[in-house]
């Protein structure tokens, strides 16, 4: 019988990868969650799947509507849900704390006990973040799974809530839930409220004369280990096909290392755009920042075999061509 998968969050950027993984690499039938407001830009390609019925259905449901999670656990009846939905953006959480809260942790809730009445057992990836870690000294670097939590923003500590309310309903309902802390993850369709993404954004409206060669910035020393998110699906079809064990919890991230300024040296690099200088943005600076941000892989890879494929440069260049086709097609930007 055909396996049924729910991606919660089907329109943010790995959720719409996953669902490009299942539907290519596998006979999995796709349902996914979206708001009914959510933008479709990242799932543009997969409409006519839609259309057709082909394997992939859009159920409209929300993460603070209870009775609207109960619908999509109903109709879709899943084997695997991939749990990403979620408030994402660790800069907007200070702006907006109650909503990043509630949304992230009593959202999580929400949905898990509506798994837990539904009578159903899927195998359920539940997507906390490596943000959960934030400020870790030297000495506990590489970060593995038993490394202090110390959140360094309301992002970050809606997402611990998020990891513990997993490993809670694992333990005391005996749901088959498996918590991945996924490190720094990035490629095409990534939002441009984050570094990378927004820098690669702006170089591509540099390149067609839309903004003047400067580039704006925050914090540049962080350190972070960059995977990309097509590596990370991957890992997460891995992790609930692979020997799931309920309440196991996972460090996932890439193998390259470098700070936020050599990652905007490299993509300035491959620009065409010339005289690029950069100016700190006093708006793109965190009140605290998790600068610290190199995961050990051990666990995860000793468990299922998964190993990070494609390159940091593959990536960067992959995330600035998609930036390159965006500003091509006449749109509208904030340089935000």
């Amino acid at each position: 019988m055909t396996k049924r998968a729910l991606i919660t969050g089907i329109t943010g950027m790995v959720g719409s990868h996953l669902a490009d993984f299942l539907l290519e690499k596998t006979d999995v039938e796709v349902f996914g969650m979206c708001r009914w407001r959510s933008p479709l830009d990242n799932v543009e390609h997969l409409l006519p799947r839609v259309e057709k019925k082909d394997r992939l259905k859009f159920l409209y449901g929300d993460l603070n509507d209870y009775a609207s999670l109960v619908n999509v656990i109903e109709e879709s009846r899943p084997d695997y849900i991939f749990h990403l939905a979620a408030q994402s953006y660790p800069k907007t959480s200070f702006d907006a704390p109650f909503d990043t809260l509630n949304t992230n942790i009593i959202g999580t809730c929400k949905l898990l006990e509506a798994v837990r009445r539904s009578k159903l057992n899927p195998i359920i990836h539940n997507c906390s973040s490596s943000e959960i870690f934030g400020r870790v000294p030297k000495e506990k670097v590489p970060i593995d799974e038993e490394t202090t939590f110390h959140p360094a923003s309301p992002y970050a500590i809606s997402k611990t809530g998020t990891d513990l309310i997993g490993r809670f309903y694992a333990e005391a309902y005996q749901l088959t839930i498996m918590t991945t802390r996924m490190f720094t993850h990035t490629g095409p369709r990534r939002g441009d409220v984050f570094a990378e993404s927004t820098f690669a954004k702006q170089i591509a409206m540099m390149e067609m004369d839309l903004i003047p060669p400067v580039i704006k910035v925050g914090n540049l020393d962080s350190m972070r280990t960059w995977a990309d998110v097509r590596d990370a699906v991957r890992a997460y079809y891995m992790l609930v096909t692979h020997n799931p064990i309920a309440g196991e919890y996972y460090n996932i991230g890439g193998d390259y290392s470098c700070t936020v300024k050599e990652m905007l040296n490299y993509l300035i690099s491959i620009s065409t755009a010339k005289n690029i200088t950069i100016e700190v943005d006093p708006d793109r600076i965190r009140p605290i920042d998790a600068d610290l941000q190199i995961p050990s892989l051990e666990k995860f890879k000793s468990h299922t075999g998964w190993q990070p494929e494609i390159s940091f440069e593959q990536t960067m260049q992959d995330l600035l061509n998609y930036w390159r086709e965006r500003v091509k097609q006449g749109r509208y930007f904030l340089t935000r």
